[in-house]
C-alpha cells in the first residue's frame, strides 16, 4: 500500500493511497455498484474475489434499489466487517456527478448509522462508468468535508486509489482543501 497523501477534515482524518482495497484493516470498504448488485467487473469483482461470493449474494438477495442508494452485506473472508454496496450507476453502466454525488451522501449516512470508526473507498464510477477522475475527486473530497463539519462518528477515511491518473486527481484536489486552512 503506497501512501499519497495524509489530510484533516476537521476532526477527520483522510488518507489517500494507492493499492488494493480488499487489503485494507477497516471497519467497512465501499463499492461502487450497480443497482442490481452484480459483482461481475473492476472493484466489484476484486472484493467478490477476495472476500467470497457470499457478499454478492447476500447482496442480490436484497434486490434491486434505485440508483444513489446503498445497501449493506457482511464483509466474508475480507478484513472489514461490512462493504457498503452504493448504487452509482444502473445495468447500463451509466453515471453522473448527480448519481455518483447521491450514492457518497448515501454511503457517508449508512457509515454513520452502522457507527463504523474507519472507512475505506475508491473513486466512484471512474472503473466501468468511465467517469473522469478530476470530477469524481472534486465530487467526494467536497461531499466529504460537508460531511465532516456535522457529528458523524467516523474517524478515518482511506481513499484506495488504482494508477496514476487517481491518484494525481485525488492529490490536487485534497492540496486545494489544505490551501484554504492555510
Amino acid at each position: 500500500m503506497k501512501e499519497i497523501a495524509h489530510a484533516r477534515f476537521g476532526e477527520l482524518e483522510v488518507d489517500l493511497v494507492e493499492g488494493d482495497i480488499t487489503a485494507l484493516e477497516v471497519d467497512a470498504i465501499v463499492n461502487p455498484a450497480n443497482n442490481e448488485w452484480l459483482m461481475g467487473g473492476g472493484v466489484a469483482a476484486a472484493i467478490k474475489l477476495a472476500g467470497g461470493i457470499e457478499i454478492e449474494e447476500e447482496a442480490r438477495r436484497q434486490g434491486k434499489r434505485p440508483v444513489g442508494e446503498c445497501i449493506v452485506t457482511e464483509a466474508g473472508k475480507l478484513k472489514a466487517q461490512y462493504v457498503i454496496h452504493a448504487a452509482v450507476m444502473a445495468m447500463d453502466f451509466q453515471t453522473s456527478a448527480h448519481l455518483i454525488r447521491t450514492a457518497f451522501r448515501n454511503t457517508l449516512t449508512e457509515a454513520k448509522q452502522l457507527k463504523v470508526k474507519t472507512l475505506a473507498l475508491p473513486a466512484f464510477g471512474t472503473g466501468t462508468g468511465g467517469f473522469p477522475y478530476p470530477e469524481c475527486a472534486a465530487i467526494m473530497l467536497y461531499e466529504l468535508n460537508r460531511f465532516s463539519r456535522k457529528p458523524h462518528g467516523l474517524r478515518k477515511v482511506v481513499f484506495a486509489l488504482f494508477g496514476d491518473e487517481a491518484s494525481q486527481a485525488f492529490q490536487e484536489e485534497i492540496n486545494k482543501y489544505q490551501e484554504m486552512k492555510n
